[in-house]
């Protein structure tokens, strides 16, 4: 019996693009992700005492920065021959060898084996008898089915393949080298170690089809856990494929109801009860990167329009408080709403003053088509006018809704805060004598 480790999508040094516009956020846990996942995939291939890694592609996210990610890399291997644990490795479509100017003699060690980008070819590993077949991308843009170009299997031997496709199905994914169920199953091989889909998934089992996912999520759309699949061989078959989470930062998306809640407190409070909720569900002793979206109707929503900043920042604050580096909020994105009865509740504690005209309009803005489509056509020069900076909030609140042409929500939103405004005595405007 032994184990193999599979993992693709490395992405080692991927730059994070963006990181500047979040506030707050663990910079140096973020740039040395990849780096620390790529780590643990090692530490966790000495510890299991593995024959050997396959790497399915995407070992690098494009051509290097500067020379310390081949180098970090080399020092990687260097533990791997030292434990006496081989290497296999092709590239995708993000380090094909177009895509890298600068390579390192890698396959010089004698414990690494990399495929051709000229034409699929066979690697056997006597000692483990088996025979692993594999091509590298040549181009980025590689977009034919490489899969009829593939060996036939050795007979006596585990046969595994090594291929980094888009697969069927996956329209989140770049076309690369896609393929089919069938067509890799009528190879013959015993597994194939599949890259690119950056969400784990066992494909089929007969043959085994696996992807591993990527090593270290990177953004919020590849949250929950990420790692390898540690795959078992008893008697010359695969026994069992196993995931194991090798990530050291877990993103995840906390959904907050703050349906009833009477005031911005409130709300509050429902995040920091469902923020630690998730550190401890979902973070596994890891920094949680948390996107926090609030829903539902509620009274405190025109008190959060009120004070959106400073609700943003307190909530912020609120994730601090959970602990050092337990959790960090990547983005809030408020979607609250005012309870049904706020407009008119708000309309009747004003009416019978001299503004009580101004009420009636904006109890019924909401509902206008036609001041809909007149605001939009007034507002839309005024947006395309903005500053970048003032751009860059259009992820936010109303100016988000402004962009999408939602009006009638911008109308929602506005005229609970400003009855609230006619309503306290220091911002309504002086009453005009009859």
């Amino acid at each position: 019996m032994y184990k193999f480790i599979h993992a693709a999508d490395i992405h080692l040094d991927s730059p994070l693009l963006g990181l500047s516009q979040y506030a707050g956020a663990p910079l140096e846990l973020l740039r040395g992700a990849t780096r620390r996942a790529f780590e643990n995939l090692v530490r966790l291939a000495i510890e299991e005492r593995a024959a050997f890694v396959v790497i399915a592609g995407d070992l690098y996210d494009g051509d290097w920065r500067d020379f310390n990610t081949g180098l970090f890399f080399a020092r990687q291997l260097g533990r791997l021959r030292d434990a006496g644990i081989d290497v296999v490795l092709l590239y995708g479509n993000h380090d094909a060898e177009s895509q890298l100017t600068r390579s390192l003699p890698v396959a010089a060690l004698e414990n690494v084996h990399v495929f051709s980008a000229r034409a699929a070819e066979t690697f056997v590993l006597d000692r483990w008898d088996v025979a692993l077949h594999g091509r590298s991308f040549r181009e980025r843009e590689t977009t034919e089915d490489l899969v009829p170009g593939y060996p036939a299997p050795i007979p006596g031997l585990l046969n595994v393949g090594v291929l980094h496709t888009a697969l069927e199905g996956h329209a989140e994914h770049a076309r690369y080298a896609p393929c089919t169920i069938e067509g890799l199953a009528s190879r013959g091989y015993d597994y194939w170690a599949l890259g690119h889909v950056h969400a784990a998934r066992i494909v089929g089992r007969d043959p085994w089809i696996v992807f591993p996912g990527n090593l270290q999520g990177r953004n919020i759309r590849e949250a929950g856990a990420k790692g390898a699949m540690v795959v078992s061989v008893e008697d010359g078959a695969i026994a069992e494929v196993a995931p194991v989470a090798l990530d050291v930062l877990r993103w995840a998306e906390v959904r907050v109801d703050a349906t009833g809640a009477r005031s911005r407190g409130a709300v509050e409070e429902r995040v920091a009860e469902a923020l630690s909720r998730a550190v401890q569900r979902e973070a596994d002793g890891r920094t949680l990167a948390a996107r926090i979206t609030v829903t539902g109707a509620c009274a405190a929503h025109s008190e959060i329009l009120a004070r959106e900043e400073r609700f943003r920042d307190d909530l912020r604050a609120v994730a601090a408080g959970l602990g050092a580096d337990l959790a960090w909020i990547e983005k809030i994105a408020l979607e609250t709403e005012p309870e049904a009865s706020a407009i008119e509740s708000a309309a009747g504690a004003i009416a019978g003053e001299s503004i009580d005209d101004i009420a009636r309009l904006l109890a019924d803005a909401p509902g206008d088509a036609q001041l809909a489509a007149s605001l939009h056509d007034e507002l839309r020069p005024l947006l395309e006018r903005l500053p970048a900076e003032a751009s860059a909030r259009f992820d936010r609140g109303s100016l988000a809704s402004l962009r999408d042409g939602a009006i009638e929500r911008v109308l929602r939103d506005a005229v609970p805060l400003v009855m609230a405004r006619l309503r306290s005595p220091a911002k309504r405007a002086p009453r005009v004598p009859e």
